[in-house]
């Protein structure tokens, strides 16, 4: 079972990464993953979403928000 720290470590770092992916703020990529429902997602998916590649989680969260009306492609 994973400690809130390691997923709280992996957010911030996913966060960090989407948001350079995108050309946003850490702010910005924050607000839009939560709203489109992306960090709850990966909180509840942490044991299998860490051992992917950042910049596969980050094109599938992408394709994620997208079903709840993320414009980010």
């Amino acid at each position: 079972m994973a400690s809130i720290k390691d997923k709280a470590e992996y957010l911030v770092m996913f966060v960090n990464e989407f948001a350079k992916h995108h050309q946003l703020s850490e702010t910005q990529a924050y607000r839009y993953l939560r709203r489109f429902k992306a960090i709850d997602f990966l909180d509840q998916q942490y044991n299998v979403a860490h051992t992917q590649s950042f910049d596969d989680m980050v094109v599938a969260m992408s394709t994620y928000c997208q079903r709840f009306g993320g414009s980010l492609a």
